[in-house]
């Protein structure tokens, strides 16, 4: 019996461990950020590497995701702040938006509505089989990417304060 409650409860602590393992992005901080190309609501492809030389945001999201709307509200002052600042090394600062949806009108109308007036905003339309996410590692959202002007990842899922401080320290 005490075998069977032993095996029982390596078990449960494996598929615990398997679960948060998977929830885990991909990549980690210091690894340089794997290109990919998607494509802007109107069709028009986006290169991760074309956006080389400035800071990026690559933030996965959902219009249909609560905790992705509600960082939406951070995410607009954030963008406010640092979107004509003067960097010492990079160019900008950019918000690249992920949109892991299905339906393209969703999608627009909270781009429009949450006021997520950036340029660069992408999906395959394919939800959580997008092929962003996929390569990303991306197994919840909201997730996101602080990506350096050489292509290097400088944190995943950073707090807002986190993400700012390091914003601040690039500052000429």
């Amino acid at each position: 019996m005490k075998a069977i409650n032993l095996l029982f409860s390596l078990a449960i602590i494996m598929g615990i461990a398997y679960y948060f393992y998977r929830k885990l992005p991909k990549f980690n901080e210091q690894e340089k950020a794997p290109d990919f190309v998607s494509y802007t609501p109107s069709g028009d492809s986006i290169r991760l590497s074309d956006l080389r030389g400035n800071i990026i945001l690559l933030d996965f999201w959902g219009s249909w995701c609560g905790p992705c709307r509600q960082e939406n509200r951070k995410i607009v002052p954030l963008y406010d702040k640092y979107k004509n600042a003067q960097f010492k090394q990079a160019e900008k600062f950019i918000v690249l938006n992920v949109g892991l949806e299905k339906s393209k009108e969703r999608w627009l109308a909270a781009i429009k509505k949450d006021n997520l007036y950036w340029k660069y905003h992408v999906s395959g339309l394919k939800r959580m089989r997008d092929p962003v996410a996929k390569l990303y590692g991306v197994n919840e959202i909201p997730t996101k990417y602080l990506i350096d002007e050489k292509g290097v990842i400088r944190g995943v899922n950073m707090s807002f304060k986190e993400i700012n401080k390091y914003l601040a320290a690039q500052l000429q």
